[in-house]
């Protein structure tokens, strides 16, 4: 038992190492925090979506904007659209599952805003569709995956691509990017309000 334990934390440390190490990555997400700050100053919220605990990441995510990160201030709007049973059953009772989040997309969304897809895969359906729909109403993609190619790939402005094949790993830097794109956020619009500075 203690093997397992000890293999497990040092393969999540030896993803955030690969991670560390890959300038690209780096650079994605200092860009995704740029656009996502930049369509926030601007009066437009995040849209969120995953399945499984992809849904749960872009619930805590959202959770982050809405609330507080490090500080107290002024909440971000920001929509997490795995959170309302009611639109989730009725989307997927009338027009199918891939289209459980395309829709609200479609209701929700507006020109400015940001979109940011979270699939380990890369390939899941609902979200690949979410994709389609926020590229026709002019929405900025971001996709958090991992490192194998995936059709979410065509239609990410921006792909984070955690390096690792692993699922658990996969998720594990997924929230940790979350946390590294709302602690950005969060200072480079409200910096004047951390009692920390």
């Amino acid at each position: 038992m203690k093997n397992i334990i000890v293999n497990q934390i040092q393969s999540s440390i030896l993803t955030k190492e690969l991670l560390l190490k890959n300038e690209n990555i780096i650079a994605a997400i200092e860009k995704a925090s740029a656009i996502i700050t930049d369509a926030y100053q601007s009066g437009n919220k995040t849209l969120l979506a995953g399945n499984g605990g992809s849904a749960a990441d872009a619930q805590h995510i959202a959770g982050e904007f809405v609330s507080r990160f490090y500080f107290d201030r002024p909440g971000l709007p920001s929509i997490a659209l795995s959170t309302d049973t009611s639109i989730l059953t009725a989307i997927g009772n009338d027009y199918g599952y891939e289209k459980l989040f395309s829709r609200q997309v479609q209701a929700q969304g507006v020109k400015g805003d940001v979109f940011i897809g979270i699939s380990t895969s890369g390939s899941s359906k609902n979200v690949v569709e979410a994709l389609k729909m926020a590229k026709e109403k002019e929405i900025f993609t971001v996709g958090l995956t991992g490192e194998k190619h995936g059709a979410m790939d065509e239609f990410c402005d921006i792909c984070i691509k955690v390096p690792s094949l692993e699922t658990p790993r996969i998720q594990e830097c997924h929230i940790l990017i979350g946390h590294i794109i709302c602690c950005i956020v969060e200072e480079s619009i409200f910096g004047e309000l951390n009692p920390n500075k």
